[in-house]
């Protein structure tokens, strides 16, 4: 069994129920009727329940079977469109704007999710990386704890040539362009985190630069440096390394030559990058070169847990992704029960 395979039955164990944000797409549709068919979610599909309904037929399904929301005609709306203008007064929102956030089914999916209709949501199929990210932030807000909502792909290693199979997460390859040095160390400890969480692992860290323990001295350097002291003071226990070039973090061999007194041992399993440039590059040269599987951008830092697609993604994509979405909600009840909404 694959590290893909039991995220699924993980998930399968105790299904959530997923707002699929964008339920008008064939390819969400054919996820949402595979993953209800393999009992992996309770998927809620947004969007014009008529266009909703055909594409179901086309696809052999049974449209009864499915929830469907239509923002236009959904008996939510209203209420909907009051807890919003709630939430966004003190940031001048209008009733016209409201009524226009809750109108977009990603605004509405989002409010499934705050309002406790929905335990999580997925949308970016057709939906830029930046709006699903604002209306998610907008509507279902940081988590209490969170300084800063980033997030990371999780690389599958299961292809015939990969001589250690499993799974590795590499952040922040999507969202936080340029963080600075307590911004990269907050996303460590959130990577962290996301490890325990979806690889059921300890996370070993290592914090990634263009230097080796010193090798280098550069400015861009010194933010990674002082990032890891920052993530040590917070949580003394959690293997890090850093600062640490790939090859180090990823061969055994290469980290006993170059850092020898690393914590890690050329074993790290939670990858991240000095910046969104690196982090973005390197995921896509381990997927599309070196034949691993990315499943992200995987949000982090939210109340709930709200996932963004990449607008080239399959259907096994968004299959994968339902079943990401339901371990997170799933970890965030049992480990620390639901988390308190901030303002936004």
């Amino acid at each position: 069994m694959n590290e893909l395979d039991r995220l699924v039955e993980r998930a399968s164990r105790d299904p959530a129920r997923i707002a699929l944000a964008e339920g008008e797409d064939r390819r969400v549709l054919e996820a949402a009727v595979r993953a209800q068919a393999d009992g992996l979610s309770a998927p809620i599909l947004v969007g014009d329940a008529g266009k909703i309904s055909a594409g179901l037929k086309d696809l052999g399904a049974n449209a009864g079977r499915f929830r469907i929301e239509d923002p236009k005609a959904s008996g939510l709306s209203k209420r909907f469109i009051d807890r919003y203008l709630e939430l966004r007064r003190m940031k001048g929102a209008s009733e016209a704007d409201a009524q226009a956030a809750i109108a977009d089914p990603l605004g509405f999916a989002a409010m499934l999710v705050r309002e406790g209709e929905a335990d999580g949501m997925i949308g970016g199929a057709v939906a830029t990386t930046a709006h699903t990210v604002r209306t998610a932030l907008q509507i279902v807000g940081r988590a209490a704890d969170a300084t800063i909502v980033s997030s990371f792909f999780l690389m599958l290693l299961t292809a015939r040539q990969h001589r250690e199979k499993g799974a590795l997460v590499f952040a922040d390859c999507g969202l936080v362009v340029e963080p600075n040095a307590e911004e990269l160390a907050q996303i460590a400890l959130s990577s962290a985190r996301s490890c325990r969480a979806l690889i059921g692992a300890d996370p070993r860290v290592a914090m990634l630069s263009f230097s080796t323990m010193g090798s280098a001295i550069h400015e861009r350097v010194e933010k990674v440096v002082r990032a890891t002291q920052i993530v040590r003071r917070a949580e003394p226990q959690l293997l890090i390394d850093g600062e640490m070039q790939f090859d180090t973090a990823f061969e055994p061999v290469v980290n006993t030559m170059k850092a020898p007194n690393s914590l890690t041992r050329g074993q790290a399993n939670v990858f991240i990058f000095p910046n969104l440039e690196a982090g973005n590059i390197g995921y896509k040269i381990a997927q599309r070169i070196g034949g691993a599987t990315a499943i992200g951008p995987v949000l982090q830092g939210l109340a709930k847990p709200c996932n963004d697609l990449s607008r080239g993604c399959s259907v096994n994509d968004i299959y994968a992704m339902i079943a990401v979405t339901t371990v997170q909600y799933r970890s965030l009840v049992q480990g620390t029960g639901r988390q308190a909404h901030t303002g936004c």
